[in-house]
């Protein structure tokens, strides 16, 4: 995949962002997502490649644009899939809270798991605990193997988990085993990308959070290093037929990173709001400032993008 790929699409993930960043805090989740969603689209089709969305906004019958399935690009050059969120976050950019974001995933065609819109349980580590997450194991025996590799004692390890009631007793679970926790509102794919930056203080992701979110984190971090595995879970008879039909025949598998993104991977990511991964929009007079990363798994290479957006030129958003 051509590396200038990375700067093509971080173009796509800072458009998202900016136009989301207006409606920040002004309490319209619609009106924000859309605003994201269609400075996406017209952005990725300014891009030369022959692109599908395989993990977006939804199923085509419940998204106008960005839906799975949908082509995007110019239409020609290299065959690539997507999978995306132009707004990571939805409801803490509405309501002024923190680290929302836009962010993007790139692969070559077939590369992407086709996951379908449920949740998924979710465990991922940083580079210093690559291979001691087993999903079939207890919370408990996972943070002492995390620990041990780590060489520290349980209660020094953060883990970070969405604070949602369903969470309850995994957080019971936690607490037992030693290990301090941190609660966040919303966004844990940045909450995974966090498990591989050292300054973050966070060790390990655990929680049911998205199934189409797991994959984009998986990609990150197969760009860093790290590591993550995910079972999807099922609510009802209904998801586990939409499953069906998007491929799914083992309902029970536990998915490893490769299983979720292999082959060469990009990932590119915008914040909208303040955040510990990403600093937010920053308007002044006559345009704005934007904080990207972009990064390779074929290099490893992870960029810092700090830029400038004048209103008054092109590209206009």
């Amino acid at each position: 995949m051509d590396r200038n790929f990375a700067l093509e699409f971080v173009r796509v993930t800072e458009a998202a962002a900016l136009e989301s960043a207006r409606l920040m805090g002004r309490g319209d989740e619609k009106a924000a997502d859309q605003a994201a969603v269609t400075a996406m689209r017209k952005m990725l089709n300014s891009v030369q490649f022959d692109g599908t969305v395989v993990i977006g906004e939804g199923e085509r019958d419940e998204a106008p644009m960005l839906y799975i399935g949908e082509k995007v690009g110019k239409g020609d050059g290299p065959a690539l899939d997507l999978a995306l969120d132009p707004l990571e976050g939805t409801t803490v950019c509405a309501t002024g809270g923190s680290n929302s974001l836009s962010v993007i995933a790139i692969a070559e065609e077939g590369h992407f798991l086709h996951a379908p819109d449920v949740y998924m349980e979710k465990i991922a580590v940083g580079p210093d605990a690559k291979g001691a997450i087993d999903l079939t194991l207890s919370v408990t025996e996972n943070l002492a193997n995390i620990a041990r590799v780590k060489n520290v004692p349980v209660e020094n390890l953060t883990t970070i988990i969405l604070d949602r009631p369903r969470h309850a007793d995994l957080i019971a679970e936690v607490r037992r085993a030693g290990s301090r926790i941190w609660l966040i509102g919303d966004g844990d794919v940045s909450a995974a990308v966090a498990t591989c930056k050292r300054k973050s203080g966070v060790d390990v992701l655990l929680g049911t959070g998205g199934a189409p979110e797991g994959v984009i984190a998986a990609a990150a971090l197969r760009c860093m290093g790290g590591d993550m595995q995910g079972r999807l879970v099922f609510r009802n008879d209904q998801e586990r037929e939409r499953a069906g039909k998007m491929g799914i025949k083992d309902l029970d598998r536990i998915y490893r990173i490769e299983d979720m993104a292999k082959g060469h991977v990009m990932f590119c990511a915008t914040g909208v709001t303040q955040g510990p991964l990403l600093d937010g929009v920053r308007f002044f007079r006559g345009g704005a400032k934007t904080h990207s990363v972009v990064m390779r798994s074929e290099s490893g290479t992870i960029r810092y993008i700090e830029a400038e957006h004048h209103f008054d030129r092109k590209p206009r958003y």
